[in-house]
């Protein structure tokens, strides 16, 4: 998937970003929720296809996004001027922490990231893709310990995450006083493992709400979940 990707309120031009527009971003984008969010952070924003959907879902949020990867944040950059939803979208290019450091004051009521999730892997040859796809010890520590110091007392950060990675940092959530508000299980089949989930994590206490998402009925079918969620953004449903 490369190229202009066209959605049906914006466009998506995915020059210059090591990872493309993919399905884990979508659902991230059209699943992570919060009570009417004033103000939104997307870390880690790549094409920037995440932070205009939030934009076109939350018609009165400003909407910054970070990206490390310079490339990248120039063409989300673009991609935001050329939307609708312009007025209410920034691009820094930046790190999360650097980002944090020169806006300390700065809290949001909805945080995402589809983060870097293969942890201690083997490193991928090409660099842009290596800060895109793969993640130091010290990262999901440092992205957590910023996220609770800016985070709203109500707000929701929202991950997509691999099973076993979640698993991995449940001990961090509970260290800096990140509750598990919402878990959504991805599967890609009825009878297949969910493969993905969506971790949503607030400051408050609160009874964990579990559910799960099918993508697939059958192997050239889309769910019916999947249809309807995505509808309002792709052409083709």
């Amino acid at each position: 998937m490369s190229g202009v990707f066209k959605f049906k309120q914006f466009e998506v031009d995915q020059t210059g970003c090591a990872m493309k527009i993919n399905t884990d971003g979508v659902l991230l984008g059209a699943l992570a929720d919060a009570d009417d969010p004033k103000a939104i952070l997307d870390i880690g924003t790549g094409t920037g296809v995440i932070a205009l959907m939030l934009a076109q879902r939350f018609g009165t949020a400003q909407v910054d996004a970070i990206e490390i990867d310079e490339q990248a944040a120039e063409t989300a950059g673009r991609n935001f001027s050329n939307s609708p939803f312009a007025e209410r979208l920034t691009a820094y290019s930046m790190g999360f922490e650097k980002f944090f450091a020169e806006n300390p004051g700065k809290k949001y009521d909805l945080i995402v990231s589809n983060p870097p999730f293969y942890i201690n892997s083997l490193k991928s040859p090409q660099k842009n893709k290596q800060v895109a796809k793969h993640a130091g010890d010290d990262f999901f520590e440092a992205l957590i310990r910023e996220v609770s110091e800016h985070i709203n007392e109500t707000g929701v950060f929202c991950m997509i995450l691999p099973l076993d990675t979640a698993e991995a940092l449940s001990d961090l959530y509970l260290k800096y006083n990140m509750r598990p508000q919402q878990l959504v299980n991805v599967r890609s089949f009825p009878l297949s493992q969910p493969h993905r989930v969506i971790v949503c994590l607030g400051l408050e206490k609160a009874e964990i709400k579990k559910d799960s998402f099918l993508i697939y009925e059958s192997k050239d079918s889309y769910s019916e979940e999947y249809v309807k969620l995505l509808k309002p953004y792709f052409t083709v449903f």
